[in-house]
This record gives structure tokens, sequence and C-alpha cells, in this order.
């Protein structure tokens, strides 16, 4: 699928650390946009700012075929067509601060709200780490168990690409979501100082998300979550879905994530 032209550059960014820079990219890469909403389950969003480049709201979900570590499985994007809606976020387990645990809170309250409300089977949600390298299938399933995930429900898929190029690949070229390594020691101690502030992650607030190592690198990305309908069309796009997003008016709180996942997952179970 053509992706649209990024629309800022990253080259010319002065990287404050992690927090900062994935403050400047979710404004470059603007809020939930306006699309088609003839094959939606949920009309078109209220507000749009900007031309992001990743998908939108009407728009078809990219193609992949992603291993899951844990499962030991290839999951594509066909397994879930004419069957599941599908949530999906972006991380790696060695975030310096809560924005990736907050991410995975998303995805786990749709999932207890999924087995409370009887869609569990209508729905997948998936965590793709670019982050290969250090996040291997012991390191997923724990940070799930961390997390709280239950992978008994048999609706969630860690995504763990070969290799942090592969990986880099798709997310940019594919999905049009910037990300970028980061190896300066001064960039990473920045970002590393901005971490612990607030976790984003309700059932586990003050706790120390920093056990895990950073090692020499870390990365800059948005936050970002997708959900998608069983025919592969992108419902809403929720930017800013980090630690700092559970007042904004940006539609990214995990209320309005719950609400439209439910939606649109029982609406095509009713179909």
């Amino acid at each position: 699928m053509e992706r649209r032209t990024y629309l800022g550059a990253l080259g010319g960014a002065s990287v404050t650390g992690l927090a900062g820079l994935a403050g400047c990219l979710d404004d470059a890469m603007g809020t939930v946009g306006l699309g088609d909403d003839s094959d939606t389950v949920l009309g078109s969003p209220d507000q749009s700012r900007g031309d992001p480049s990743h998908p939108i709201h009407g728009e078809a979900f990219p193609d992949f075929s992603v291993p899951d570590p844990i499962t030991e499985e290839t999951v594509s994007l066909e397994d879930f067509l004419d069957d599941r809606a599908l949530l999906i976020t972006f991380i790696f387990t060695a975030c310096p601060d809560g924005a990736c645990p907050a991410l995975l809170t998303r995805l786990r309250r749709v999932q207890e709200d999924a087995i409370e409300e009887g869609y569990e089977d209508d729905i997948a949600l998936l965590a793709y780490t670019f982050d290969p390298e250090r996040d291997t299938a012991d390191v997923l399933a724990e940070y799930g168990e961390e997390q709280s995930v239950d992978y008994e429900a048999d609706n969630w898929h860690f995504l763990r690409p070969e290799s942090y190029e592969e990986g880099e690949e798709w997310l940019m070229e594919d999905f049009g979501m910037q990300i970028e390594r980061v190896e300066d020691e001064d960039e990473i101690a920045d970002a590393h100082d901005h971490g612990g502030d607030e976790d984003g992650h309700d059932d586990h607030e003050g706790e120390d998300h920093d056990d895990h190592d950073h090692g020499e690198y870390t990365f800059t990305h948005i936050n970002l979550v997708v959900l998608a309908n069983s025919q592969g069309i992108v419902e809403r796009a929720y930017p800013q879905a980090g630690p700092q997003s559970e007042h904004d008016d940006l539609g990214a709180d995990i209320g309005v994530i719950v609400d439209d996942a439910r939606t649109v997952a029982q609406n095509q179970s009713e179909d």
C-alpha cells in the first residue's frame, strides 16, 4: 500500500530524550485523520490535525507477516480477515519511561473487557516490538506477565521481526511510522533521565519500570495504537496514547479505546 510521505525530518531534529522527541513526532504526525467511512463500523472521527503518514480511518491496514516468538507461529493480516478485528501498538521492553507500559495497558484493558463482555474471540491484540535483538521470546513472555497479559484468552500476540532492519523497513515504508535507533551516549542518558516520572500503567502505579537492561541504544518513536476491523480497514488511529493522555481530548484515553474496540468487534460478530 502506498503510504503518505512523512511530513517531518528526523535528521534536522535535536534529540532531547525519548519522551521529548516522541511528543514532537506526535505533533508532526498529527492526530486522528479523517478518511472514508463507507467500509467502517465507526463513523469519521470528530477531530483531525495534520496529515499523518500512518494509516487512518477508512484506509487499508498494510499487509504483514511477523513471527510470534512465544507461540512459535507466524502471524499475518490474513489470519484476521473476515474473522477478527485487531488492535495493535508498537513497543520495546527496554523503554526508559512509562510510554510502552502505557500502550500495553490500553491493549490489556481491551482484553479484560473482551473477556467480560464475551467478544474475546472477535478481536486480536498485537504488540509489535522494534527491538528484536533484546526482546527475545523469554523477555517478551516475562514482560507480558508483568503487564498482566492473559495468554489463556488466546487473542494476544507479541510480534517480533527477524531483525531490527526488517522491522524498520515495514514500519517506515509500509506502515508509515517513523522510528529511530539512538546510540549516542548523551542522548541515551537524557532519554533515561526522563523515565520513571509517570508510568501510565494504572494497576502498577508508582512501580519502577526501569528493571530491564537498556544496553547501549534506545529508540525514539511515537506512541500509537491502531484499531482495524475484520475487513482490514482502519477504524481509528490513536496517537499520543501514552502516559499523559488519560484526560486529553484526542480520543486516545483508555475508556475511548475500549469502547471503540468493543463496538467494532461486537458489530462484526453480529453481521
